[in-house]
């Protein structure tokens, strides 16, 4: 074909190949920044979660060493208020007073005195009593380290002291918690934006355009007789003008009436085009009516509008030329995919395949086939619904002119 290809009366200008190397590359790069993105978001609550267990880790220690420091001193105080012997009433505030001090310790029992002594900041809180005998209250805010010191007071023997810390800031874990969360914010907007950017753009590419249509043509060889046959099966023999199952004129009278229409526009100098829609995601008549009213809604010219197959239509457009008709096709497709919308990931079930009359002399089996065979380009390539065959009407006429 590429050999004879200067011969035929028809030119291919097309830029679907560029298109099709660009369009991919652009989806690419979509999808690697989308990539990035996310790896960035997921390093984000990595990190947050990462930063407050640490930041706990941290500051439980620290804790810890605090109260052993505070344990050391109030030892050393209830040692040196029982080297005097003092184990009255003023032993008690003594050893309160030293536990208000302390940030971490909670509560002291002091046994083997007269009678067992408990101090706590909160009463009831850290300490609870069996038998006249003191225990500490077993909370997970409180540390399982076993602080325990023997301490010397005049005149009694096996005296000890014994505290519990909280290990828990309660301020600081929610310091933490503030901090991390903000950090967690900061990756769900980062992620919504990012959705909200593909949602956008995948809705930029699924919508046809006047370059992707207009630049994607095809060629179809002349046939050695012009009368080309338009073999389609009829589910019903036509009666009356429309069709009852869609409400459009009978496919059988697509070709007398694109002939009539034909020679009335060339003896005008009327350009005329023809509009071949499919449906691929139907399922039923009443699916099929609907998109048949809306294309007659659309186009509002009921009586040039035609079955064609099983879930398509023929639209005869006379006086419009091409690019007209292809500006045309984009807007009842966006109206369709807009009115009928179908998931992100699935491709609208719209194809649409043209041809015009274009300065040529030439009759409805010729313009049936082109419109057929850009209608079955468009079918076969989803990134272009919607495909135009564009002749060159000089290389036509010579065609006719050594065929005559």
């Amino acid at each position: 074909m590429e050999k004879n290809q200067n011969n035929k009366p028809w030119n291919i200008q097309s830029n679907t190949s560029k298109q099709k190397n660009e369009t991919p590359a652009s989806t690419k790069q979509t999808h690697v920044f989308i990539a990035v993105i996310a790896a960035i978001c997921i390093i984000i609550y990595l990190t947050a979660v990462v930063q407050a267990t640490v930041r706990f880790y941290l500051g439980a220690e620290k804790n810890s060493i605090t109260a052993e420091q505070e344990f050391s001193l109030v030892a050393e105080i209830a040692g040196s208020a029982g080297a005097q012997g003092i184990v009255d009433l003023r032993f008690e505030e003594t050893m309160k007073s030293a536990l208000d001090a302390c940030t971490r310790l909670e509560a002291l029992i002091i046994t083997g005195l007269d009678r067992d002594c408990a101090v706590e900041k909160q009463k009831d809180y850290a300490v609870s009593w069996a038998n006249n005998t003191p225990k500490f209250i077993n909370r997970f805010s409180f540390s399982n380290h076993d602080y325990y010191k023997p301490i010397t007071i005049r005149g009694l023997h096996g005296v000890s002291i014994r505290a519990v810390a909280s290990v828990i800031d309660n301020y600081e874990i929610a310091k933490i918690l503030k901090e991390t969360l903000l950090i967690i914010m900061a990756g769900f907007i980062i992620s919504f934006f990012t959705m909200l950017f593909q949602l956008l753009l995948g809705k930029k590419e699924t919508s046809p355009s006047a370059s992707s249509s207009s630049d994607s043509v095809i060629y179809v060889p002349p046939s050695n007789s012009e009368e080309d046959e338009f073999d389609t099966e009829i589910p019903e023999t036509p009666k009356g003008l429309y069709s009852p199952r869609s409400g459009l004129g009978w496919e059988e009278y697509i070709k007398d009436r694109l002939d009539s229409e034909l020679h009335r526009c060339s003896s005008t100098e009327q350009d005329l085009t023809l509009v071949f829609i499919e449906f691929t995601d139907l399922s039923n008549d009443k699916m099929f009516k609907q998109s048949a009213e809306e294309a007659v809604s659309f186009f509002a010219l009921k009586d040039l509008l035609f079955e064609y197959g099983r879930w398509g239509i023929a639209a005869l457009l006379p006086g419009i030329g091409l690019e007209a008709t292809i500006s045309k096709s984009e807007k009842f497709y966006q109206k369709m995919t807009e009115k009928f919308p179908r998931g992100y990931s699935q491709p609208p079930g719209i194809c649409i395949g043209l041809s015009s009359r274009s300065g040529r002399l030439l009759n409805a089996g010729r313009l049936i086939l082109e419109a057929g065979e850009a209608l079955r380009k468009a079918k076969s390539d989803p990134k272009s619904p919607i495909i135009a065959f564009k002749s060159d009407p000089e290389k036509y006429r010579e065609f006719i002119r050594r065929k005559g």
